[in-house]
């Protein structure tokens, strides 16, 4: 039977194992794929903890990891309509990414194109809709000031790309070791940690038209005491604070447009997702500590082998 890797119980890693899971069979509206490459995130980890935000869906166990997934189409679901056997596609599984198969919902599934690999487009279904939503969603003018924390992660490295490409001037916050990689991206760095906000003053002395928090707890609190606007404050980390605080958490990013608008972005070479490390599937758990650990920069990627 085909491979998975699972969680039976919430918990730490110790819960993460193999398995062997019989195939999906998808059901109307549903497409299934062979996985080739699969996105590693750290909402994979924190819902394998136990945590689910407000309003989100029961988990039920055991559950295959990974909300990111790139492969080829290997059956459709009754009366699904818009695909074909062997097309390559990506979107956000429904049976977890961590698999030799999973099943996509056709309607938030999008085409890969040729120029696009297997490796970059299992980044975008999560990590890159995210930071391309977030900005589009702070709606900032040109010339305006954005700073983005957790710059030097998935969601930041397109989050800065895309508004370094819209005129906007980024400020990215990340830790020290990650400084080189963040400029990279055409930002300006200042360092996380204690004393923040004087660094970002420092850095913008004209201060911050729009913050994008992707940290949460105490960092958010801090850096919204920069806004004057607070509609100009969004968060992916931490909806309940940013809620508080009067921004938004960044809105839904299960739709097509957005994810089709990303494909196209890096088809172009408009984007680069950086995908810093490609994993084999058989070291799905190096992976996720390597995310779990907080000290990745740019996005892991799971690659699959061959199928039989």
């Amino acid at each position: 039977m085909p491979k998975a890797y699972v969680y039976d119980r919430f918990g730490g890693p110790e819960v993460e194992h193999f398995t062997d899971l019989p195939q999906p069979v998808p059901g109307p509206g549903q497409l299934l794929i062979a996985v080739r490459a699969a996105g590693v995130n750290p909402v994979d980890w924190k819902r394998r903890s136990g945590r689910r935000p407000a309003g989100a869906p029961v988990v039920e166990l055991p559950a295959v990891m990974g909300g990111e997934a790139a492969g080829e189409v290997v059956a459709l679901g009754p009366g699904t309509t818009g695909f074909a056997v062997g097309d390559a596609v990506l979107g956000g599984p429904l049976t977890g990414g961590y698999a030799q198969y999973t099943l996509l919902p056709a309607a938030a599934t999008v085409r890969k194109p040729p120029e696009v690999s297997w490796t970059d487009a299992a980044a975008l279904p999560i990590a890159a809709a995210t930071g391309y939503g977030a900005v589009r969603q702070l709606g900032l003018p040109e010339g305006a000031t954005l700073l983005v924390t957790g710059a030097g992660g998935g969601v930041g490295v397109a989050a800065a790309q895309v508004a370094v490409g819209l005129g906007l001037t980024v400020v990215g916050a990340a830790a020290p070791a990650k400084r080189e990689f963040t400029e990279s991206l055409g930002v300006r760095f200042v360092a996380s940690g204690p004393g923040l906000t004087a660094r970002v003053r420092a850095a913008a002395p004209d201060g911050v038209d729009g913050v994008l928090d992707l940290v949460g707890g105490e960092v958010l609190r801090e850096v919204a005491e920069m806004l004057k606007d607070r509609t100009k404050l969004v968060s992916g980390a931490d909806r309940e604070a940013v809620a508080a605080l009067g921004g938004a958490p960044v809105g839904p990013v299960r739709d097509p447009a957005i994810l089709g608008a990303v494909v196209e972005l890096v088809r172009t070479g408009a984007l680069d997702p950086r995908v810093t490390r490609v994993v084999p599937f058989e070291q799905a758990a190096q992976a996720v500590r390597a995310v779990e650990g907080g000290h990745s920069q740019g996005k892991t990627v799971l690659e699959m082998p061959p199928l039989d």
